[in-house]
């Protein structure tokens, strides 16, 4: 499976937010962001976080 986070650095973009920001924010490791820079599988409970952050639906953060 391909996975692309994309629709999640477009999201940071609009909200004038950088990685970092969203990392310390919510508690992503840096691990985890690594993952998600070179399009990995990342843990549901993390998608879960970042999409309750945002208000939206996991199909505005990752794409599969």
């Amino acid at each position: 499976m391909t996975y692309s986070y994309n629709r999640l650095w477009e999201l940071l973009i609009g909200k004038c937010m950088t990685k970092t920001q969203i990392r310390n924010a919510e508690g992503i490791s840096t691990n985890i962001l690594t993952k998600m820079r070179k399009d990995e599988p990342v843990a549901m409970d993390t998608l879960e976080k970042i999409a309750t952050a945002f208000e939206c639906g996991l199909d505005n953060i990752v794409e599969i």
